[in-house]
């Protein structure tokens, strides 16, 4: 039910368990209307989500310091790996900038304070499971990145930073 190209949409590559899947992360940034900015989360830590913000304000130089910015884990899902913080980051760049990111495209890093993506666990489970879906390209963290692996005819991007990711993610 996903619409394609649909600005504050990213699809993230999940392991629940041993079993990997396929979630849509949700965001939407809108100037606030009122003197303090709202923050709402459904489906993560609402904590985390600040701390995405911050990382994006500080080190991808995006302003949303004035702006109301709601996220959302489609199908009431509820995710609490970090795996899952450059699907949150590029749906939120993707709302701010109005631009949708490529509809064959799943996510999925961890990003730290210093705006890096760290690798996560379960990387070729991740891969095997957007290929068999139908993805055609992943940003990942470059540290799971294996030079000796085909990716199963996907393009595996990997990324080392937030700025990285967002050039690769929102052209």
């Amino acid at each position: 039910e996903r619409a394609s190209g649909t600005p504050g949409s990213a699809v993230l590559c999940c392991v629940e368990g041993s079993r990997p899947i396929l979630v849509e992360v949700q965001a939407l940034v809108s100037t606030s209307t009122y003197g303090n900015a709202r923050r709402m989360a459904i489906g993560i830590d609402q904590n985390r989500l600040s701390l995405l913000l911050a990382v994006l304000e500080k080190r991808a130089g995006l302003s949303l310091a004035g702006d109301d910015v709601y996220v959302n884990i489609a199908g009431g899902m509820s995710i609490e790996e970090p795996a899952a913080d450059l699907s949150v980051v590029a749906a939120v760049a993707s709302s701010v900038r109005n631009r949708g990111l490529a509809p064959a495209t799943a996510v999925f890093g961890e990003v730290g304070l210093s705006g890096e993506i760290r690798g996560i666990p379960q990387a070729a489970l991740r891969i095997r499971e957007a290929a068999q879906m139908g993805f055609t390209r992943v940003i990942m963290p470059s540290a799971n990145v294996d030079p000796g692996d085909s990716g199963g005819g996907l393009e595996l991007v990997g990324v080392r930073t937030v700025g990285e990711a967002l050039d690769a993610l929102i052209a």
